[in-house]
């Protein structure tokens, strides 16, 4: 991850080696934060595998913080999706014993 930006309330991170998956994920988890006042994604190129990730906030409150909270809620959510369907097969298989 690279950062570019002259203020801290208004940051360009660079992702390497991402798609839209990544990206408009990460774009709607930060967005649920009030404190973002804009957030967006381009790719460079269709055959890049790089994100230009951008976030303005509101206020003081550095542009990496929210970037820092949008991915860990984001790890939490597939966290969460993963151990759902792993639970599931395992509980159907269980009572086709009983």
């Amino acid at each position: 991850i690279q950062a570019d930006g002259t203020d801290g309330n208004c940051v360009t991170f660079v992702l390497h080696d991402e798609d839209h998956t990544l990206g408009n994920s990460l774009r709607y988890m930060v967005m649920k934060n009030p404190d973002v006042e804009f957030c967006g994604y381009c790719i460079t190129h269709p055959s890049e595998s790089k994100i230009n990730f951008r976030i303005q906030t509101r206020g003081a409150l550095p542009a990496v913080e929210p970037f820092r909270k949008g991915l860990n809620d984001l790890m939490s959510v597939c966290q969460h999706v993963l151990s759902t369907f792993e639970v599931r097969p395992f509980l159907k298989s269980f009572g086709a014993l009983l």
